[in-house]
This record gives structure tokens, sequence and C-alpha cells, in this order.
């Protein structure tokens, strides 16, 4: 199974991040920082509108008072409120999906450029979540998050700065019942971002195992592994359980003292609003005016503080998303291509991360147009040698070239032109078959590479496999015809055709023979007869190669090889 994790982006790559997206769409930005301080503003009239009417009811009647112009200037700054707040959040929300789709983008440009060695060690179910649920979580929160806290922030100093300009006594005992809030704030902040993060990583444990047992389902009822995979499984969800009563317990504390905070700067303005008014000090109005303006915070408060919390878990989503750009990328020094198509293992050991070597002392040597055959007991080697040869892994110790070049540090682009790698596992896209095939082709080309891998089965390439999926020997077959469309001078078949019946495969792997003439075709075979084929044969055990010849010569050496295949034919 596999062990690596995926690196986690700390504070300030978030911050640079998101810094980027919002330089990449500024102009739709200014303009909503410019309607939401408008609206703001336009939302300051009314407290103090009202605080007039009632320093000109209360006061000296005095004729011709404007009661009736500051009324309708009420109901105009209510107006100009609402237009200018809906405006600012239409914008806000067009920004968010915007910024949403450049996320969902990067994440798979980086997906997909994740080197191939790092994609086999880390969990898949971790990558599975962070696409998924993550990057959900992040555009949900640009999408209805930002524009409302953004806006509630603005509402939020305004208001505050309003209550300061009326008096300034009472401004400051307004944000002194405001600590309060602040307070709680910054508890919260300094625990809820391990907790989150912890319950992602929770959330990708429970993705990877229910994953695991669903694709081992067959596995399982065969040997009976039920007890097992239901502790592993318990244990995942326990893991998950806790992280989110962790997250639980943190709200159970913040939303009800901060909630309990509102009334705090009320109950102070109220109590030293009422002294200053009996001292003459202030008017009434002035004191009903800053109650509003405090009132008027709950609203904008509220939304602050209950898309904190989703602020906080969807910082931590985008700390996991971005943790794709911190993996280092597959060195790439060659400086220039191949001189030939010749391959070259000399003095190769390799281990796997945390394990002991695999490969000892490997020596090949794999002339252009060969056909060779790599043979050997399951756990000889043979799959680590081949992604070696592909350059999916680097050696630890010795080289593997092509050309003279080191296979691993050619680029990506030219890698696959020199060397392909086909395996047993094989995925089918939920696309027709013209787009599963992956190369841009004609028509013709691609339905003769169907027919010389035997796929009679693939007559129209706009069959949906979607909605009829291929089986495993009909997947193998598709990958082969992917090779062919390749065209590369090397093809590594890693028990390519393992899934197809002898004669379907045998048909296939003639049929390559065929095709790929003048071209090099390394075979890990589990089939001797594919051994039997080939020009030379490779025999591996425990990370050796023991024996290099053909296979009339290695029969003729009473070897392993030769009892490999008096083995095969019982």
């Amino acid at each position: 199974m596999s062990t690596d994790t995926l690196p986690v982006a700390d504070t300030r790559q978030v911050v640079r991040a998101a810094g980027r997206l919002i330089a990449a769409d500024k102009g739709a930005v200014a303009v909503t920082v410019l309607l939401n301080v408008l609206a703001a503003a336009a939302a300051l009239g009314a407290p103090y509108l009202l605080g007039r009417i009632i320093d000109a009811v209360t006061g000296p009647r005095v004729a011709g008072a404007p009661i009736d112009a500051l009324a309708a200037a009420v109901l105009l700054c209510a107006l100009a409120h609402m237009m200018l707040a809906r405006w600012a959040l239409l914008l806000g929300y067009r920004f968010g999906e915007r910024t949403a789709a450049r996320i969902r983008t990067g994440f798979l440009s980086r997906a997909m450029n994740l080197p191939a060695s790092t994609v086999e060690r880390v969990r898949p179910g971790d990558l599975a979540a962070r696409g998924t649920t993550d990057v959900d979580a992040v555009a949900g929160t640009l999408r209805d998050v930002l524009p409302g806290v953004f806006v509630a922030g603005t509402q939020v100093l305004f208001l505050v700065g309003a209550v300061l300009v009326l008096d300034p006594l009472l401004g400051v005992a307004g944000l002194l019942g405001l600590s309060g809030i602040v307070l709680v704030g910054r508890w919260y902040l300094r625990r809820a971002r391990s907790a989150y993060l912890e319950e992602g990583a929770a959330n990708s444990d429970l993705a990877e195992e229910l994953a695991a047992t669903t694709a081992g389902a067959r596995t399982i009822e065969a040997f009976r592994l039920y007890r097992s995979r239901l502790t592993v499984g318990r244990a995942a969800i326990a893991r998950t359980k806790r992280s989110r009563l962790a997250t639980l317990r943190l709200r159970s504390v913040y939303f009800p003292v901060a909630e309990g905070s509102y009334n705090i700067p009320v109950v102070l303005v109220l109590l030293i609003g009422g002294l200053l008014y009996l001292d003459g000090r202030i008017t009434l109005g002035t004191v009903v005016a800053a109650i509003l303006y405090l009132r008027q915070l709950i609203g904008p408060m509220d939304t602050i503080l209950i898309w904190l919390e989703q602020l906080q878990s969807s910082s931590a989503s985008f700390a996991r998303v971005e943790g794709l750009a911190a993996v280092p990328p597959a060195p790439a020094t060659a400086a220039a291509a191949p001189a030939s198509d010749r391959i070259e293992v000399t003095g190769v050991r390799y281990a796997y991360p945390g394990g002991p070597d695999v490969l000892h002392d490997v020596h090949l040597t794999v002339q252009p147009g060969e056909r060779l055959a790599i043979v050997g007991l399951s756990g000889a080697g043979k799959s680590t040698l081949g992604r070696l040869l592909a350059g999916v892994h680097r050696p630890h110790t010795g080289t593997v070239t092509v050309g003279g070049v080191a296979v691993a540090d050619l680029p990506p682009d030219l890698l696959r032109r020199q060397v392909v790698l086909v395996t047993q596992e094989h995925h089918v896209f939920r696309e027709t078959l013209r787009d599963n095939l992956m190369v841009a082709a004609p028509d013709d080309r691609m339905r003769e590479a169907l027919r010389t891998v035997g796929a009679d089965w693939a007559s129209d390439l706009d069959t949906d496999l979607g909605e009829h999926p291929p089986t495993g020997a009909q997947a193998q077959q598709l990958a082969l015809a992917r090779v062919l469309l390749a065209d590369p001078h090397t093809v590594i078949l890693d028990e390519a055709t393992a899934l197809l019946d002898p004669r379907a495969a045998r048909a296939a792997e003639r049929a390559l023979a065929a095709v790929l003439h003048n071209r090099t075709v390394i075979a890990i075979a589990h089939r001797l007869q594919t051994a039997h084929d080939a020009d030379r044969i490779a025999v591996m055990d425990a990370g050796r190669i023991i024996e290099l010849g053909t296979h009339d010569d290695l029969i003729t050496r009473h070897g392993p090889y030769a009892a490999l295949w008096r083995q095969w034919h019982g």
C-alpha cells in the first residue's frame, strides 16, 4: 500500500495563492470593492437621519421642520443600499465562479504533471479527496462566502466609524464591548487550522479505505477478509468521527460566546449615553443613532461569524489543494535528445522508500529493434526493472540510459516518444471510443490500430464507453491500440496481456510484433510462450539477472529458465 502523503501548503503559500487569484481578476475586484464601500456608506444614512428626526420631534417646535424630507431621505438611503449591495454581490459571485474555475483548472494541470513515481507512491484516496471534496469546498467559499464576508466586513468598519464620529466616548464604549468577540475569535483561530487539517486528512484516509475495499471486493470475498477490512474501515471512520467532533467542540464554544457578546456594546452605550443625555452633553437622537448603528452590527457580524468557520475549513482545504504545487517536478536535465535507441542498464540498484534493495547490480543492454522478454517468479524485480527502463523511477546507484542519455532525465514529452510502459492497469474514460484512444489521428488509422490488437468489438468509434463499459480484456486491447498510435521506438509490456485469454493474448502479441518491426519490445511476461518468441530472454531472481540468452540456448543450459519451461508445459 502507498505510504507517502502529498504536502500541505503553509499559511504564507495559501495567502500568496489567494493573492494571485485576486490579481488575475483585479478589475472585477476593484469594482466590487467600490460598490461595497458605496453600499456601506448608504447604509449609514438611515440611523443618522432617524436620530435627526427624533431630535426634531423631541426638541423645540420649529415651523417647517423637515421631518417629511428626512423620512424620504431615509427611504432613499435604504433603496440605494439595497441596489448597491445587490450589484456588489452579483459581481462578487461572478468573480467567485471564475476563480473557482481557475482553481479547478490549476489543480487538474498540477495533478496531470505530477511525476509518475509520486502518483504511484501516494495514497490515491488523498489525491481523490483533494480533487473533489477540497476543491469543491474552496470553490463554494469563493462563490458564496467571500462576497458576503467582504460586504459584511465593510459594513462593520463603516458602522463602528459612524459611532466614533457621532460621539468618540460612545464609540470607544462600543469597541470595548466588542472585545469579547475579538478574544473568542483569536482563541478559535489559533486552534481551527490544525483541527480542520486533521479533519481533511481523516476524510482522505476514509476515502482511501473505502476505495481499496470496494476495488478489492472479490478478493475480500474469496479470502474471507471481511473482519480485517471491517476493522480497518471502522478505524478510519472512528478517526473521521474524532476529527469532526474536535471541530464541533470549537464551534460550540465560539458561536455562543460570540452571540452573547453582541449585547454588551449596546448595554454600555445605553448606560453611558443615558448619563451623557441626562447631563445635557449629547442629544437623545445621538444616543438613538449610536444604538441603531450598533444594532445594525448584528447582521454583518452574524455573517462574519457564521462564515468564519467555513473560511477556516476552506482555508485548510485550500492548503491541501495548493500542496500539489510543493511537489517537486520530475527532474529533466537532459540537454539533448538521445543519439540512438540503444538502452543500457549499468550497475543498477534500487529500493522503494523505507525498504531494502529490490534490484542488485543489474547490467543489461537492449539493442534497437530487439525483442527482449523478462521472466521470473513473482517478486523477482521484473516490474521494478520495467519502471526504471520507462523512467518512472530513478536508480539509487548505477545508470539507465537511452542513446547515452539518462532515461529519467528526459522531459516527459520527449520521454514518451522514446519509451512507453503498458501495464495490467488500464483506465477507460467515460467518453467515446475515439476520445479514449487519446491520440489525434484519422479514423482509418484508429480502426487499423484496433484491428491490429484484435479489438473486433470496437467497430463504432462513437460508442460511449461510459454507457457500454469494456471488459478487462477489451480495456487491455484499448491500451495496446493507444501504444500503436503513439508509435514510440521502445515499448515495455508489463504483463500487458495478462487479462486476455491465451489465444487472444497470442494473437495480440504477434500483431504487436509485426507492427513494431524494427522497434524495441521489452515484454515482462508470466506466459513463457511470450518468451519463446523473443530474441533474447532475461531471467530474474531476487533482484538479479541470473540468465540471459535465447530460448533454445537457455533450454540447453538446463538452468532456472529450463526448469520454468518444464513447469509451464506440465
